[in-house]
């Protein structure tokens, strides 16, 4: 991985690294460094180019933060540009962040889990029970999960 060309780009490569972890395109990342970095709403033309993004990109990448609700837009009277801000505090965009790839995660598998289960249904003899018992016991652990994560997701944080 290149080394960034100044420290700005550095703390914003950080929180790239860390929307890629989470399971996110490093352009939300950088939106999020940018945004935390300014004490206002910023033009949409002047993240892109405190990003080094396309204001394409920016605009599609915003859509889906504004879905999560991690951005929120600002007009300014007068201004018929596009300003953003984040909506809320770093932690709770995180959490946000979180909770939202986890229950996407948990539904996309329990899905999965159900169709997998009528295939086994096609199935006779120990497979099917030894197959059924392991759905079973997956699916168990999964809504288990589902309910630590909506926990999460209702704990107000200080």
């Amino acid at each position: 991985m290149p080394k960034p060309a100044n420290a700005e780009e550095g703390v914003f490569s950080i929180f790239s690294d860390l929307a890629s972890t989470l399971g996110y395109s490093p352009v939300h990342g950088k939106i999020i460094g940018a945004l935390l970095s300014e004490d206002e709403p910023i033009a949409m033309q002047d993240l892109a180019k405190k990003t080094g993004y396309s204001t394409g990109m920016i605009s599609l990448s915003l859509d889906l933060l504004e879905v999560l609700g991690v951005i929120k837009e600002v007009k300014k009277p007068g201004d018929r540009k596009l300003y953003v801000q984040l909506d809320g505090d770093l932690l709770t965009i995180l959490k946000k962040a979180v909770t939202m790839r986890l229950r996407k995660g948990i539904d996309s598998s329990l899905a999965d889990l159900a169709n997998r289960r009528k295939e086994i249904m096609k199935l006779e003899g120990e497979k099917r029970k030894r197959l059924l018992k392991t759905v079973d016991t997956l699916e168990s652990e999964i809504k288990r999960l589902e309910k630590y994560v909506n926990l999460l997701s209702g704990i107000r944080l200080p």
